[in-house]
């Protein structure tokens, strides 16, 4: 059975049209977080910030970026939009907490009495191939990044479905802090962990949480997994 499946990258093809009114509204209704609102009667968007017209700026040029690449683009991303770091027992141990004990190679260590922020313990890093022992060394990276899958159709799920995903055992991996932010949000056509030993499993791990999640995969992206498939059978 294939460990990737093959879907059909699209576009938002809507027009982003934004409209510059001054710093005091004319008009009634508040502003979001970005600053600025709808109108419903034009459908039209606008902005009364000098921050919320840079952010719709982006977005314009990242829509236009992707339509030139063949990608996919979607609204701006928010990380607040994606409740993670859920404590969903209420144990006060998080989702990343959880992640560090349950990857450790030895009994962990706590900050506090109440057990509840992980301090040491031993842990192998996939990506580097290196070993640590402090928590503060590492970072407990999403394979599939939140960025990531708002780009690639999350931007249309419900608040539900992104808590899930952010906090989904199946795609926390604990690694080293300087692996996690150099890998960013970039998909493996774009990254790959620098320990080659890894790249079967980062492969298999990447598209079983695509296929789960129904994420849109883009052709590059699917070349490079196929590939990291195609070593598994060497090894």
């Amino acid at each position: 059975m294939s460990f990737y499946r093959a879907l059909v990258p699209f576009a938002v093809g809507t027009a982003l049209v934004i409209t510059i009114a001054p710093a005091v509204s004319a008009h009634p209704g508040g502003l979001d977080k970005q600053g600025g609102h709808s109108d419903r009667k034009t459908g039209t968007y606008h902005c009364h910030t000098d921050t919320c017209r840079q952010l719709h700026q982006q977005q314009a040029e990242a829509e236009q970026e992707a339509r030139d690449a063949g990608r996919a683009f979607s609204t701006l991303y928010d990380r607040d939009d994606w409740p993670h770091w859920d404590d969903e027992d209420g144990d006060c141990q998080n989702s990343r907490a959880e992640a560090l004990i349950r990857a450790s190679q030895a009994p962990v260590s706590f900050t506090r009495k109440d057990h509840c922020i992980v301090a040491t313990g031993r842990w192998y890093d996939p990506y580097s191939g290196h070993t640590f022992t402090r928590a503060r060394q590492l970072d407990v990276d999403h394979i599939v990044p939140l960025r990531h899958a708002h780009g690639h159709g999350g931007n249309q799920w419900n608040e539900a479905l992104r808590r899930q995903f952010a906090n989904d055992p199946d795609n926390l991996l604990v690694v080293s802090a300087s692996a996690n932010r150099s890998k960013g949000a970039n998909s493996p056509d774009q990254w790959l962990p620098a320990n080659h030993a890894y790249w079967c499993e980062y492969g298999q791990r990447w598209s079983a949480i695509k296929q789960r999640y129904q994420l849109m995969i883009t052709p590059p992206e699917q070349e490079t997994v196929a590939r990291l498939l195609a070593s598994c059978a060497s090894e």
